[in-house]
């Protein structure tokens, strides 16, 4: 899926902005500077950064930059600009003139490089930049000239699928190898087969003789290197000629130099000194042959390392039941515009963003949230593009299409992850800037010594050192480090729900002290709820809440809707209609139920009808120490009863905090409510530091503060929380939050469950090691196996590296840092279980129950908590009445309800 932003859009229109440049042929960590070199001197680039694992170049454009002489830049350095061809007829041109308009007009639209219009057959040819080429802008471009687009029948020529480029260039890397390995095993077998048994030696010379062997030798060698091997020569040759030599220049003087050198000491033997005439064509066709293995298992491994854009783009369907002209007409998902109904069938993926309109069914959001439980979905419900329908039909009225739905735009987030530099890569990039000059002149340094020290007797020592060393330093291990590593890890953060909005952030992440989170609706579900109702003498619990839950269904008080839910849930039955309702603004609800008057709402509503509730003024000091809202209510100008509310804590909280602390992490909590509901919410999930009554530039001032022990993540959700993300070192947005905080962070979590924000930890940290190790293989191999491919070992241990090991010892390295990397496709943080925590550690819920009297009674009780609270720890004390539930219940109310049910009172037992 190609995804163009607004910014590309501005930057290929000429008003400057940013641009994504395809480019092919690089190889190594030099290939990448000299890209980066020649892009920013082109006139009006800005900055460029290019990312080999991606093979794609992020630039900044000024107004006046010109596209094609971007992409002539990139050619003129040796690489291909990834450009796409595509044909589009135009109807209405009479002359030449017209040609030169509908050229110009076509040159100016998004992404275009070249346009070549055709009089006679009335098509125009638009080459531009893979990805920013957009064919409703080119035929815009050509309406606005004042001329008619046509759709061209054909499929626009040379506009390929990025995964079918990749998965084709694999297959050509494969092809090159087989023929390499092909003709380079006899050269050995014949080359090295008399060293190794006189007697094959000796069967050889009978057969073929040793001049005619050496002439096959010498032709197969010049099929490896001439045919597979060719590229090095085409590419390396002319970069070293430019002053900017890479990998291949190293591989085709390596080899070239071998190749040579087995000419000139088979065919004019007598130029060289006789102890000097030796060959080495099975070097220089093994090298060709190692080093083609090597770049195949490579195109492997990096396709599979930037799969994970691959999984998300095989997301959306090719075609969409769309409903046209009253009947649903199978289309190209392209052509589904906003508006369209779409009928979805069981077993198929929905195609782009809508609102369900008709149907049920159960839909898996796996790819959004990570979780494998479906979700129910039916009219009114939203659905995402790239969700499966399990079972049932539906049909949904799209709301975003294209470029504009959820998936595109994770996919786009994903990308400019995986496109970042991180500090890290700041050392490899300064050494990877000189290493191939320093390699080229450490191999020439090599040949002189040797000669220096052991004269022309030591000629072939000399050469074989000098290609040794050519062939065996790797600047592509340094090259992949980092964003192979990066490619993978944010790849599998993408997978497991976790979105690196900027790829920066992983490594930032990895020095964060403190986790600061929000409060309402981050570690709170958000929703209060009704936990407790205190009845006044004469009144009974269920009719009060019968008639507050009538007066409060015309409120939009959250609290009022609580009360509302909460009658629903108990089944509480439906007080009488309503009269004469009136909503006091900050104090509550007033109205007549069934000929009684009803008051619900604070303490000052209540007073100021002549009905305080100053008998009810204890219980509910208690409850707000415990971190509970209180609602009073009134009948007939007396006080009846209270409402406690709470906004319980998430049932993944505690151990999603204990899960932050095992990895070493200070815990804290920012909220704008009271000091006491804050206490009581932070004290029963565990978090280290409280700061309550923080209004949204309070939040900040308390990130400062914290800040003083080290950087600090802050994780919210709400509109309120945007100037907290963006002020923290690293913000964390939780799935279901508001655009505007999603905007304002680093990091996204694409759903509510906090375990993933230890696991966005987890994840950068496993990151950040491997490319730490990364770094460290690719930097030790080239310190330790340079000097030995100098010849540094020959002196004391008479030990010379052959050339061939040399070049598998480089594709290796390679291989290494790849395979190294993909290790994190396999990562899985440990989930942290309930049993898992230290009963020191754990919260607790305690509940005093009455009439238990032996061993069947606490089976009963035990299994009335564990329906409500499977997997929970419960300890019941029968002497006492105690019973202990391990992680504190989500709901303490519901739990001490379930418990009567049963057959035993109860209530939350609370501590201090």
């Amino acid at each position: 899926m190609n995804v163009q932003t607004q910014s590309e859009t501005d930057a290929a229109c000429g008003e400057g902005g940013a641009l994504a440049l395809g480019v092919g042929g690089m190889t190594c960590a030099a290939c990448v500077r000299h890209v980066e070199k020649a892009l920013k001197d082109a006139p009006g680039v800005l900055d460029a950064h290019v990312n080999l694992v991606g093979e794609r170049a992020d630039l900044k454009l000024a107004p006046e930059a010109d596209l094609a002489e971007i992409a002539a830049r990139v050619k003129e350095a040796g690489y291909e600009p990834r450009l796409t061809r595509s044909e589009l007829g135009v109807g209405g041109m009479t002359c030449a003139s017209c040609v030169v308009h509908v050229e110009k007009a076509l040159k100016a639209a998004p992404g275009v490089v070249s346009a070549r219009v055709n009089l006679a057959t009335e098509r125009a040819y638009v080459e531009g930049i893979e990805g920013a080429v957009d064919a409703a802008a080119l035929a815009a471009a050509v309406r606005r000239a004042g001329y008619e687009p046509r759709p061209v029948e054909e499929k626009a020529a040379g506009k390929i699928d990025p995964l079918a480029r990749r998965a084709a260039e694999t297959e050509v890397m494969r092809r090159r190898f087989l023929l390499a390995a092909l003709f380079a095993a006899p050269v050995v077998v014949l080359e090295m087969g008399g060293h190794m048994s006189a007697v094959f030696g000796a069967f050889i010379d009978a057969v073929l003789g040793h001049h005619n062997m050496m002439i096959l030798v010498a032709a197969l060698t010049t099929i490896v290197l001439f045919g597979p091997g060719r590229r090095f020569f085409t590419i390396g040759l002319p970069s070293l000629l430019r002053g900017a030599p890479d990998m291949n220049a190293l591989v085709a003087l390596g080899a070239g130099a071998a190749y040579l050198y087995s000419l000139l000491a088979t065919f004019a033997p007598h130029m060289l000194p006789e102890s000097a005439r030796h060959s080495y064509f099975e070097s220089a066709a093994t090298i060709v042959a190692f080093i083609l293995l090597g770049r195949w298992l490579e195109a492997r491994s990096r396709g599979r390392a930037a799969d994970a854009i691959g999984k998300l783009a095989r997301l959306q369907p090719k075609i969409a039941h769309v409903r046209r002209e009253g009947a649903a007409q199978d289309l190209p998902v392209e052509q589904v515009v906003v508006g369209d109904v779409i009928e979805v069938r069981p077993g198929e993926s929905i195609p782009v963003d809508g609102v369900a309109t008709e149907g049920a069914s159960h839909v898996d959001e796996s790819f959004i949230t990570g979780e494998a439980a479906p979700v129910t979905k039916k009219p009114g419900d939203p659905v995402t593009g790239g969700s499966v329908n399990l079972a049932g039909a539906f049909a949904f009225r799209a709301t975003k299409v294209g470029a504009d739905t959820f998936l595109a735009d994770v996919i786009r987030m994903v990308e400019t992850a995986q496109g970042a530099r991180l500090p890290i890569q700041d050392l490899a990039d300064r050494v990877t800037a000189v290493f191939v000059p320093a390699v080229l002149a450490a191999a020439l340094a090599t040949f002189a010594i040797w000669l220096y020290f052991g004269g022309l007797s030591a000629l072939s020592l000399a050469l074989v050192s000098a290609v040794n060393v050519l062939i065996i330093a790797c600047p592509c291990a340094m090259g992949l480090a980092t964003p192979a590593a990066l490619v993978t890890g944010t790849g599998r953060a993408a997978e497991l729900g976790v979105i690196f909005r900027q790829g920066d952030a992983l490594q930032t992440l990895c020095g964060v002290k403190t986790v600061a989170f929000d409060k309402t609706g981050t570690l709170t579900e958000g929703r209060p709820a009704l936990t407790k109702i205190v009845a006044g003498e004469g009144f009974e619990a269920g009719r009060l809440l019968a008639l507050a839950a009538a007066v409060e269904a015309r409120s939009e008080h959250p609290l009022g809707r609580a009360l509302v839910e909460a009658a629903r849930a108990r089944q509480v039955p439906a007080a009488e209609a309503v009269a004469h309702f009136a909503y006091q603004p900050g104090l509550g609800v007033t109205g007549d139920v069934g000929g009684a008057r009803i008051a619900v709402g604070s303490a000052e509503l209540l007073a100021a009808l002549g009905a305080s509730p100053d008998i009810f003024a204890k219980t509910a000091e208690d409850l707000a120490g415990q971190g509970a809202s209180c609602f009073f209510i009134a009948v007939d100008g007396k006080p009846a009863g209270l409402f406690a509310f709470t906004d319980p804590p998430r049932p993944q909280a505690a151990l999603a905090i204990a899960a932050l602390r095992d990895l070493g992490l200070r815990v804290a909590l920012i909220t704008g409510d009271r000091e006491a509901t804050a206490r009581a919410v932070g004290q029963k999930i565990g978090v280290d530091v409280i700061f309550a009554g923080r209004r949204p530039e309070g939040k900040v001032a308390a990130l400062r503060e914290l800040g003083l022990a080290g950087p600090v993540a802050f994780v919210g959700d709400g509109i309120n929380d945007a100037p907290a993300l963006a002020a923290a070192d690293i913000g964390i947005a939780m799935g279901a939050g508001t655009d505007i905080a999603v905007e304002s962070a680093q990091v996204a979590l694409m759903s509510s469950d906090l375990a993933k924000v230890a696991q966005a930890f987890a994840l950068s940290r496993a990151t950040l090691r491997t490319i730490k190790q990364n770094l460290g293989w690719a930097f030790g191999y080239n310190i330790i196996l340079i000097p030995v491919a100098m010849g540094a070992l020959y002196p004391a241990f008479a030990i010379m590296l052959n050339p061939s090991l040399g070049a598998a010892a480089m594709a290796s390295s390679s291989l290494f840092v790849l395979g190294n990397a993909l290790r994190l496709r396999q990562f899985a943080v440990p989930s942290r279980h309930d049993g898992d925590l230290p009963m020191s550690e754990a919260p607790s819920t305690i509940f005093a129950v009455s009439d238990m009297t032996c061993g069947h009674c606490v089976a009963r009780v035990k299994k009335a908590v564990l329906s409500l609270e499977p997997g929970a720890e419960v300890e019941v004390d029968l002497a006492s009445g105690d019973v202990t539930v391990t992680p504190a219940a989500a709901d303490p109310a519901v739990v001490a309800t379930a418990i009567a049910d049963a057959g035993y009172p109860a209530h939350e037992k609370k501590l201090g």
